[in-house]
């Protein structure tokens, strides 16, 4: 049996665990390896220079997959608040400035809706996951996940907006969930897991 192999191309730690707890999961055949950037040569990920989610994870899951000569699958990711118009948005990981750290993110976001009430809070994690091959074709695939911004930080899991963002269906912040509760409801888990599927059936 043949075994195709796939780079995760990502320099995000945390997201990549994320991603090899997800995948894995729904390829059962052996027929897939998952390569990490860290264990190829030297490669620098473009800019993220779109200007929406989708633009931005094509373009990274391209570049791999060119260097590489590999399919490969890249994502972006948005927190998207009814309130500021769907802000952060686009620029999710870099909201508190081209340099910010989560905590720069999170405690801006806190004051920009500061005085407002639980229900005026209403958000959204929406994850576009890309892959593509070395032939330039891309695949994309969405996840999502409904939530309300919380009033400060609430437990001490996962990483980015996760101790601020409360999941509607348990009313508990993605920090307050296991990694294993997170990784099986969460925006990139269906984002991810959707992409799994296409690739049983990609190298079938």
């Amino acid at each position: 049996m043949s075994i195709m192999k796939i780079v995760l191309a990502t320099h995000n730690p945390h997201k990549l665990k994320e991603l090899l707890d997800i995948l894995p999961r729904k390829c059962t055949s052996g027929a897939i390896e998952y390569v990490c950037l860290a264990d190829l040569p030297a490669f620098q990920l473009p800019e993220e220079t779109g200007s929406t989610l989708e633009e931005n994870a094509a373009l990274k899951a391209t570049a791999a997959a060119k260097a590489f000569g590999l399919p490969a699958l890249a994502d972006d990711t948005g927190l998207e608040v009814e309130a500021l118009n769907g802000a952060p948005g686009v620029r999710t990981a870099r909201y508190g400035g081209e340099h910010a750290d989560a905590d720069d993110n999170n405690r801006k976001l806190l004051g920009a809706l500061e005085g407002k009430l639980l229900p005026e809070r209403a958000a959204s994690f929406r994850t576009i996951a890309c892959l593509a091959t070395p032939q330039g074709n891309t695949y994309l695939f969405e996840g999502s996940i409904n939530g309300h911004i919380g009033f400060g930080y609430r437990g001490e899991n996962g990483f980015g907006y996760d101790p601020i963002f409360i999941v509607d269906q348990c009313q508990k912040t993605m920090a307050e969930l296991t990694e294993n509760q997170k990784n099986k409801i969460s925006h990139r888990a269906r984002a991810f897991e959707k992409a799994a599927d296409f690739l049983e059936t990609f190298v079938e």
